[in-house]
């Protein structure tokens, strides 16, 4: 029986420091014009293997569900879910994705990402897991009706359901996530995807009304904010952290909260262990170098 099983995406993540700065919160590349970057690194990334990581070393017994490729880029990835102590129950075919970040001098970054196979994982070609809780970050076409039918499958036998949906995927159709926000447990996502999922002034309570259990809305150096239904909380970010490159943390908020969720059903400290967590990997390069272990955040 594992804890819980992560259900997300995995990709090598090439991280480009542009030595560009930000202009109206855009960065500009000239057209036919060759680029001299300041540095390039490569880590393993992917809300999915992000957040397993992030489950195992918080304590937790963790498996993790995609579809990587058959290749180098995918022997990769399942060595670090090896050693990472999570158990690998997915499939391997085809090529392995690819994000390329593009950081500027602020410390933001756009992501350019190429989903491999992450997408064309059939329900018929995973391992159904025995487990406490699921955890989904954003899968779409195959992949997302398997999510969904896995869900429905486990919710049934008393599993949770922690679901963290990108920008990307609302905005392609949110109705579209409106049968699993019916069986979720944990909704976690940024204020920006608060706002394109629902059309209440009150973002906690309209997503509330869709039908997670807690909803908690992070909102980059403003404070994060948390409703159950019965009372709501928030928690400020610490201010003068060094940021070195925020790829990776809403994956290190979203596991902090629902591992600590799990291990201690308080919201107020759960909110306190997702924070540690994400201010943690803000201040370090790669999304999941400096993911904390329980013994830190606990």
């Amino acid at each position: 029986m594992f804890d819980i099983a992560i259900f997300g995406s995995n990709v090598i993540d090439l991280f480009v420091n542009t030595n560009l700065h930000e202009k109206g919160k855009k960065m500009y590349y000239e057209i036919g014009s060759k680029l001299l970057i300041k540095d390039l690194k490569e880590d393993l990334g992917g809300g999915g293997t992000n957040t397993a990581v992030a489950f195992s070393r918080l304590g937790l017994k963790t498996a993790y569900i995609g579809k990587t490729g058959k290749d180098s880029n995918g022997d990769k990835i399942l060595k670090l879910l090896k050693k990472e102590k999570v158990s690998f129950i997915g499939k391997r075919d085809g090529k392995t994705g690819l994000s390329i970040i593009l950081d500027s001098k602020e410390h933001d970054r756009t992501i350019l990402t190429y989903k491999g196979v992450n997408n064309d994982l059939k329900f018929n070609e995973i391992q159904i897991p025995q487990t406490k809780w699921l955890y989904y970050s954003s899968l779409l076409e195959e992949s997302f009706k398997t999510q969904l039918k896995l869900a429905k499958l486990l919710t049934k036998k008393g599993a949770k359901l922690a679901l963290n949906p990108s920008n990307y995927q609302i905005k392609q159709n949110p109705k579209k996530l409106y049968p699993l926000l019916k069986l979720t447990t944990i909704l976690i996502l940024n204020k920006e995807e608060a706002r394109l999922l629902t059309k209440n002034k009150n973002l906690l309570k309209g997503l509330y009304k869709l039908g997670p259990k807690i909803v908690c809305i992070t909102n980059r150096d403003k404070p994060t904010i948390c409703y159950d239904g019965k009372r709501f909380y928030s928690i400020k970010p610490h201010k003068n952290i060094k940021v070195v490159e925020r790829t990776g943390a809403g994956d290190a908020f979203a596991s902090g909260f629902v591992a600590g969720f799990i291990r201690t059903s308080n919201i107020k400290k759960s909110l306190e262990i997702g924070l540690k967590n994400s201010e943690s990997v803000i201040r370090y390069f790669g999304a999941k170098n400096k993911l904390l272990y329980w013994r830190e955040v606990a």
